[in-house]
């Protein structure tokens, strides 16, 4: 058996994560790494405390949705950075694995919070995030599960 790229593990890894999601709508998985070491991870759903999406509205997924997008959830990639302030962990010059392109929103707050690279492999096209993270100099890759451990750099 041939051992996974280092890329390819941790995109396994963090579609792991992603099991743990709680947002019925997309399942999403990210994983914060730093010279090969794990630190810390995330996945998507409701704040800490707080009801699922699926338990707070008798109505759903119209009830949590605006504008065709979940209001209550937190991205895994927010989970990600918000778990890393609250145990004291950098995130500087770290990289963030994620099964899909993060939004413009989370691209905002990964190059603030000092991450130098993502790999991704799942759709959610926003043209928008592309354009922050190259005006900010992020690496972006792309790692799709056929590829065989190659990503396609994106910027």
């Amino acid at each position: 058996m041939e051992r996974p790229s280092w890329d390819e593990y941790f995109m396994m890894i963090a579609r792991d994560v992603a099991t743990r999601a709680t947002c019925p709508r997309r399942s999403v998985g990210a994983v914060v790494v730093f010279e090969r070491r794990i630190l810390t991870t995330g996945y998507n759903g409701a704040p800490r405390g707080l009801e699922h999406c699926r338990d707070q509205y008798k109505e759903w997924p119209e009830g949590c949705l605006q504008g065709g997008h979940c209001v209550r959830t937190v991205h895994a990639e927010q989970n990600a950075i918000l778990q890393a302030a609250l145990n004291g962990v950098s995130t500087r010059g770290a990289t963030i694995y994620v099964t899909c392109q993060p939004c413009n929103a989370c691209a905002k707050m990964l190059i603030n919070a000092g991450i130098v690279k993502v790999v991704f492999d799942g759709d959610y096209p926003d043209a928008f995030a592309m354009e922050l993270f190259r005006e900010s100099g992020m690496e972006v890759m792309r790692l799709r599960p056929e590829s065989g451990g190659i990503g396609e750099r994106l910027l």
